[in-house]
């Protein structure tokens, strides 16, 4: 009977392995096919019948991306641009959630709701407006103008996924940090900003990806100098 039951569990596991390999499989494929195809020549990836490996590997497409497009440059806005606005967003906006974390009221609670409506705002609807404040101020074609932009998108986001994590934190640290000489602003930089680094680290995350993947701030608010990788491509 042991070695029967042994022998079904060894049938369900094995099947429970097919069925997640196939899954994860089905899962890659477009990033698998993606990836063969950028090896192919340019006139396999035209091809009436199409195939999943090239038959001759190259990296001619990835040579002439570089030779068309300054993609360094491209390359180096975008990271500089999502990790300046990330680093302002995370800081501004987990001082705002610990404010509103341990003093809430109703003018805080209204602040909130805010902060979640300005997020629900669709961005193309107000391009056109930041397009004219950031061309009026000659901001127009800097990295400073999208790392403004992206951090007044961000810190909405921030605000929201940095209080659930600051309500979970018990107030009496603040308390101990106060007896202990700190200020408030030294009580929330030395001992509540660590105790949530897992929470920062997942908001800053998040954060970068928004500001990497942008694509029409980019295209709307530059033109050749702080042009992003996103933007860029469209060049391509």
């Amino acid at each position: 009977m042991t070695v029967l039951m042994k022998q079904k569990r060894t049938v369900s596991s094995m099947l429970i392995l097919l069925l997640t390999g196939l899954f994860v499989l089905a899962f890659l494929f477009p990033y698998i096919y993606l990836v063969m195809t950028s090896l192919k020549p340019g006139t396999e990836v035209v091809s009436t019948t199409p195939t999943l490996f090239p038959t001759v590997f190259t990296v001619e497409s990835f040579r002439t991306m570089f030779d068309v497009l300054p993609m360094v440059k491209y390359f180096g806005n975008s990271f500089f641009t999502a990790i300046a606005s990330t680093l302002v967003s995370v800081f501004l906006g987990s001082l705002a959630a610990y404010g509103l974390s341990r003093f809430s009221s109703k003018l805080g609670n209204m602040f909130l709701l805010l902060t979640l409506t300005v997020r629900m705002v669709p961005l193309i609807s107000v391009a056109v407006p930041m397009y004219g404040i950031i061309n009026k101020l000659g901001l127009y074609d800097t990295k400073l103008a999208l790392v403004l932009i992206y951090t007044s998108i961000n810190i909405p986001f921030v605000i929201w996924m940095m209080i659930g994590f600051f309500d979970g934190l018990p107030k009496e640290l603040d308390e101990s940090a106060r007896v202990d000489g700190c200020s408030r602003l030294g009580a929330f930089l030395k001992i509540i900003l660590p105790i949530s680094l897992p929470g920062l680290a997942t908001t800053a995350i998040f954060s970068y990806m928004l500001s990497w993947n942008d694509f029409l701030m980019g295209l709307m608010m530059t033109s050749t100098n702080a042009k992003t990788m996103p933007a860029g491509f469209l060049n391509f």
